[in-house]
């Protein structure tokens, strides 16, 4: 995930259990996962999620992130997940 590059750091997820959301808990995780990776000298962060996480998607798109790859088939060896789209 990190491709070798000392300028990326890599957010695997953000989770706010259900009954907690709406309270800004994911915006305060994903800045502070901002701000550690400037004091690292990252100028990039990749994060991962899945077409079918809707939530997920509209969340990084309001933290200013932007659709950078899709990987169809980054799934394709586990049949659970199969159908699924990777968004990076």
């Amino acid at each position: 995930m990190l491709e070798g590059r000392h300028d990326l750091s890599v957010l695997w997820d953000i989770r706010v259990q259900p009954e907690l959301r709406g309270r800004g808990i994911g915006h305060a995780l994903f800045m502070q996962a901002a701000e550690w990776s400037r004091a690292r000298g990252c100028t990039q962060m990749k994060i991962e999620t899945q077409n079918v996480n809707v939530p997920a998607c509209r969340f990084y798109a309001r933290m200013g992130c932007e659709l950078g790859a899709i990987n169809r088939y980054a799934y394709a060896g586990q049949p659970h997940v199969a159908h699924e789209v990777m968004l990076l």
